[in-house]
């Protein structure tokens, strides 16, 4: 059938049509959107050359851009965020210094097995190698790949949605850990159509693969542990990590087992619990003949599994990664697989049998735990009114508030604040605290803070030395920007350690461990638009700590302790000339 014209439609003019050209996007887009595409929820890190405008697009694909003062800070949040959902945290950053700043975080996320990604913007490759002095020239994908888990570098766009997927699945498989991604300008300048960006962009599929531990693995271990006299298991961050806090309970409460965690297990099952060893350390070291590590490792947290051991001790070990086993001690039992199917192999093969504990092993070490319970309760008591106060005496006001809001994240760091805090407050729920882990770093409390509100929504409240805060005090103006529901209590005793340090005689400056016991860490917190407080009596600090909690916003709490509070951890005998501190009951 022939067409008609309509007479009184004008014909096309091609000479005054407009042109149509296909949409465009950078590569920096196809970066959000691929992880978008992977399920990122939030972005920690500080922009500039040359991410600024990823960070905008970020935001436009409904992702929170966390925008921090420090990098590093930005990489605590990412690693906390990642060992409290499982999920990787990421944190993104500038090239070259920024890098290295957030790589430390990263590298700490390895060490600690905290899935997390960095991706960090970078120079020309080709630039960098053949040493033309570019802008902010490193070798970052050669740097960051040696302490890391894993590393990509993406030369251009097309590159972006498989490193991202990639990357994740690095982040979280096998033993979880920190991948770097190096987003080389390049790539992230790339135009392209943005029909043709959209084809590369996938959904990963089976991101985790759980692998189940060989059978004879599991009966010698069920073997091993049914015919102990003395069992007890020991609980890692990796056990806490794992969320497999009901297949845990079982094993315990069912058989009778007591179990010690170590600081980032507590509260997996309760510290207060009626199986708990925490305050039976040194017994269960000495004791025991079958200890099962759960998520733990035997580093130098436990002697190496060395020297204070029973040197009969049989270790049945419960790890994804089969180069821990052997670590330091021979591995009686090993069961290498993924932590949930490791514990429903040996639920089910543990059906119907008995244990045969030594009816005297459990009731020895709840009288032990009453004893040292209510000695370290006198311990308290002694210290209630010392003035000024002490370590112990915030923490006798701190650990009834802290006991009774069970549902607060606990962020931990310092060095007595640190050790003292960790023994003074039981956890009854897990993932309920951080600190600063393997390599006990100082400077991983505000990032940790604010990944910790930021991931879960729950008010957190971080307990710091004034010298483990000093590390990252200015990113609490990053909790303040964003409205979080967290205190910070900032113990100032005026130095590392201490405040009383003396220089040595050759010299008229202050002492290496020495701050200012003057300090006035609220006003850092009134410039950030905070409540503050500065507290120098315990029913100050309660008053305060209460209102705090429950206010759900920003809040510091400057506690003045005395410049003899605290003493030197790494037993420097001259360094400890004051004996308030070890008052022994």
């Amino acid at each position: 059938m022939a067409t008609t014209t309509n007479p009184a439609t004008p014909a096309a003019n091609p000479a005054t049509q407009t042109p149509h050209f296909p949409e465009q996007v950078t590569g920096m887009y196809i970066l959000a959107r691929a992880l978008k595409n992977v399920g990122i929820e939030n972005v920690y890190g500080l922009v500039g050359i040359p991410i600024t405008e990823a960070a905008y697009l970020i935001q436009g694909q409904g992702i929170r851009f966390v925008g921090f003062r420090h990098e590093q800070q930005a990489g605590m949040a990412a690693a906390t965020e990642g060992f409290l959902t499982k999920k990787p945290g990421v944190l993104m950053t500038v090239s070259s210094l920024g890098f290295l700043n957030g790589l430390t975080a990263t590298t700490n996320a390895t060490v600690n097995c905290y899935p997390m990604i960095q991706i960090s913007g970078a120079s020309d490759p080709t630039m960098v190698d053949m040493n033309m002095g570019t802008y902010e020239q490193l070798d970052q994908f050669n740097t960051a790949k040696p302490l890391v888990k894993a590393a990509f570098r993406c030369y251009k766009a097309e590159d972006i949605p498989a490193a991202v997927a990639r990357a994740y699945r690095a982040a979280i498989s096998g033993r979880p850990g920190g991948v770097y991604i190096d987003m080389t300008t390049p790539a992230l300048g790339q135009i392209m159509n943005r029909e043709d960006a959209e084809k590369l962009l996938y959904q990963p599929v089976d991101v985790y693969s759980p692998v189940a531990p060989n059978e004879a693995a599991v009966d010698r271990a069920v073997e091993m542990l049914t015919s102990a006299k003395r069992p007890a298991i020991l609980l890692g961050k990796g056990a806490a990590y794992a969320q497999v806090d009901d297949k845990i309970k079982t094993l315990i409460e069912k058989y009778n087992i007591p179990y010690f965690p170590m600081s980032m297990a507590k509260g997996l099952m309760p510290d207060a619990g009626p199986l708990s060893a925490l305050s039976c350390r040194s017994t269960i070291m000495k004791e025991a003949d079958v200890v099962m590590l759960i998520g733990a490792r035997l580093n130098w947290l436990l002697s190496f599994g060395r020297g204070k051991w029973n040197p009969d001790m049989k270790f049945i070990n419960l790890d994804i990664e089969p180069q821990e086993m052997d670590v330091n001690v021979p591995t009686a039992a090993p069961v290498v697989g993924d932590m949930g199917l490791s514990l429903d192999a040996i639920l089910a093969k543990m059906d119907g049998r008995k244990m045969s504990t030594d009816p005297t092993w459990v009731p020895s070490l709840q009288t032990e735990t009453k004893e040292k319970d209510a000695k370290f309760a006198t311990r308290l008591e002694s210290t209630k009114s010392l003035m000024p106060m002490h370590h112990w005496t915030a923490l006798g006001v701190i650990k009834p508030i802290i006991e009774s809001n069970p549902d607060v994240i606990l962020i931990n760091e310092g060095a007595n604040t640190l050790d003292d805090t960790r023994d003074a407050i039981n956890m009854s729920l897990p993932r309920h605290r951080v600190d600063c882990a393997t390599w006990a770093i100082m400077g991983m409390g505000m990032g940790s803070m604010i990944g910790a509100a930021v991931a879960t929504g729950k008010s957190v409240v971080a307990i710091e030395g004034d010298s483990a805060f000093g590390f990252s005090g200015m990113d609490f103006s990053t909790a303040c920007r964003f409205k979080l529901p967290v205190t910070v209590v900032i113990f100032n005793n005026g130095g590392i350690y201490n405040g009383i340090g003396k220089p040595m005689d050759e010299t008229t400056d202050p002492a290496p461990t020495t701050l200012d016991i003057n300090a006035r860490y609220d006003k850092l917190g009134e410039a950030f638009g905070a409540q503050t407080y500065y507290v120098q009596t315990p029913d100050e600090l309660a008053k305060a700590l209460t209102e705090s909690i429950a206010s759900k916003k920003p809040c510091l709490i400057d506690v003045q302790l005395g410049a003899d509070s605290g003493k030197e951890s790494g037993h420097i005998g001259y360094l400890n000339p004051a004996p308030l501190q070890d008052i022994t009951v």
